[in-house]
């Protein structure tokens, strides 16, 4: 009996363990990492200011992309904006994005359908799926842009400088 209570005792102290090591301020997930996870673009901070920081080092457009990161703008209903990744695209105004945090808090939509409702037919305004209704969402998202996944090509590529060939182009010819 006395071992009974000790295994007993033990796994009780093993689980009431386990609720301390969850730290206090763990929350649910959020979209801007997991988008930063699922698209490999190196952004941090809140959604609403992916697509500034993204200027300059990221290629920025209004065309979908896969691996792209559909840039949500902040607003009444989106205080900070929302990022999702184009997992496919279906047209120039349907895609399908993977996400988090949008349908259920903390949740995460694989190929859930988005569409251009802008009147440029630029991704400016976009309705979202949305899980609890199984459609889509009633309102449109204001949006910034897609961001893509490979890194900008500007001028802040590092150049590489010749140096002066004192040999008669023999060593240029030697390395070809």
């Amino acid at each position: 009996m006395v071992v009974g209570f000790r295994a007993f005792f033990a796994a009780s102290i093993l689980a009431l363990s386990t609720l301390f090591a969850v730290p206090a301020t763990a929350g649910t997930l959020q979209c801007a990492p997991f988008a930063r996870q699922v698209s490999g673009i190196d952004i941090h901070g809140n959604a609403n200011t992916w697509w500034g920081q993204a200027e300059g080092r990221y290629d920025r457009g209004h065309e979908p992309r896969v691996g792209a990161v559909l840039a949500f703008a902040a607003s009444r209903s989106m205080p900070v904006g929302h990022v999702a990744m184009v997992s496919k695209v279906v047209s120039g105004r349907e895609v399908l994005l993977t996400h988090a945090n949008w349908s259920y808090r903390g949740g995460i939509e694989r190929n859930v359908r988005a569409i251009d409702v802008s009147a440029n037919n630029d991704w400016t305004d976009v309705k979202v799926w949305y899980g609890p209704i199984g459609d889509l969402g009633l309102r449109s998202n204001p949006a910034r842009g897609f961001i893509y996944a490979q890194p900008s090509k500007g001028v802040d590529q590092p150049v590489q400088i010749a140096s002066a060939d004192t040999t008669g182009g023999a060593a240029v010819h030697a390395a070809f």
